[in-house]
This record gives structure tokens, C-alpha cells and sequence, in this order.
């Protein structure tokens, strides 16, 4: 039986926080489950040991949910087309070149992109959704719209499919404190990406986790 239910924000190839807020500040157990929200690459200089470390909780048994998105999906499509290539270190993915100490995008090792491509663009638990960025408000069934889902984020929507559940996001940074703010005035859209990669920006900096069942916020740096 699921004992308690953590989702994390964008880590961004931030290894040490990432192992800081799961062993230190939640004190991850193999009965709690873990939505990752993504991003684990890119920017930061640790894209490889966040994967690593991603992929061993899962194979030692944690109950981990790690979402596919927008810079997981550039790495796939730099890695599949040679054309997409500058498109992929533009928005960050030269340093995760370089966590892997690579010359050439197809000297990484297949089972990372078929680990990437395994992925889902959303989760669904109870009266909860977990997504990267958000959804189509416009169309009837939103989760069909997978570019949506890693790209744009909105603070509310009307869709019956999801305007009375609860929707935890990331993608868009926000300040820990707003993230705190929505928490407690209660809005059906929480974003928790707290800009763990912008620590150089008052205000953002923060790797941040929520337990849902009790609504409470961790930070790597608390």
C-alpha cells in the first residue's frame, strides 16, 4: 500500500540537490511513490548522474513515475536526426554533452534514449494530475495533445476532463514562496518549479518537492 506521494520539480542536471531532497528531506521509502516532473538534463553539469540515479531507484525497487518531457524529447530528437542537434544545446544540452563526455551524440549509450522514450507525458493518481508543463484547455480530450503537455503551462482551466482535479506542473519557474502562496490558498493548479537552476535570480534557486496527501512542500535547502 502507497504510504505517501512526492512529486519533484525540474532538476535540470542538478545531481546533488536531487539526492539531498530524496535521501535528506524526504527520506524516500520503497512504500512512498515519486513523480519526477522532469527535465533531469540540461544547464546543469550532472545530466548523467541525475539519469543514473533515476534509473537505479526504479531498478532497487522505489516506485518511481518519470515523466517524458521537453528536454528529454530535444535529446530523442537530436539523437534520432543530427539536424535537431543545435536545437538541443541551444536550450541547454551542451552541458549534458558534456556530463556524458562524449564525441559524438550517438556515443551515448542506447539504453538512456530508450529509457527517455519509455516515458509518459502524464500521471494520473486519484483526484491528482502530473504533467511537465500543462494542457490544451481548447480540445475535448486534452491529453491528446502531447506538445501542450511539455510546453505551456496555464494557471487554471475550464475543460470538465480537468477543472475540479487537482494539477501539479513544473516547466514554468516560479518562486518558492509563490509556489507556497498557491499551496495554501488552495488552487487546483500548483507549480513546482521553483528555478533550482536560476539560483544566481533572488527568490529561485530551490529544488522542491510536494507530499500530496498532506499538501506540504519540501526544499533541498531547507
Amino acid at each position: 500500500m502507497t504510504k505517501r506521494i512526492f512529486a519533484i520539480g525540474d532538476i535540470h542536471g542538478c545531481f546533488d540537490g536531487l539526492r539531498t531532497l530524496v535521501e535528506e528531506k524526504i527520506s524516500l521509502e520503497k512504500e512512498d511513490k515519486l513523480i519526477l516532473l522532469g527535465d533531469y538534463i540540461d544547464r546543469g553539469f550532472q545530466s548523467k548522474d541525475v539519469l543514473d540515479y533515476i534509473m537505479r531507484l526504479r531498478h532497487d525497487g522505489f516506485d518511481i513515475v518519470p515523466l517524458l518531457v521537453n528536454h528529454e524529447q530535444l535529446l530523442i530528437d537530436a539523437y534520432e536526426n543530427p539536424r535537431n542537434l543545435s536545437n538541443w544545446t541551444f536550450n541547454g544540452g551542451d552541458t549534458t554533452f558534456e556530463s556524458f563526455n562524449i564525441e559524438s551524440l550517438q556515443d551515448i549509450d542506447p539504453g538512456y534514449i530508450e529509457f527517455l522514450k519509455s516515458l509518459q507525458y502524464y500521471y494520473l493518481f486519484d483526484n491528482y494530475i502530473f504533467v511537465h508543463a500543462g494542457f490544451n484547455d481548447d480540445i475535448e480530450d486534452p491529453f491528446k495533445d502531447d506538445w501542450v503537455m511539455i510546453w505551456r503551462c496555464s494557471d487554471e482551466y475550464m475543460n470538465p476532463v480537468l477543472k475540479d482535479r487537482i494539477i501539479i506542473h513544473g516547466h514554468c519557474p516560479v518562486t518558492l514562496e509563490s509556489c507556497r502562496e498557491r499551496v495554501k490558498t488552495n488552487q487546483k493548479v500548483i507549480d513546482i518549479d521553483t528555478g533550482y537552476v536560476f539560483s544566481h535570480i533572488m527568490g529561485y534557486g530551490n529544488l522542491t518537492a510536494i507530499e500530496v496527501n498532506t499538501m506540504k512542500l519540501f526544499s533541498h535547502n531547507d
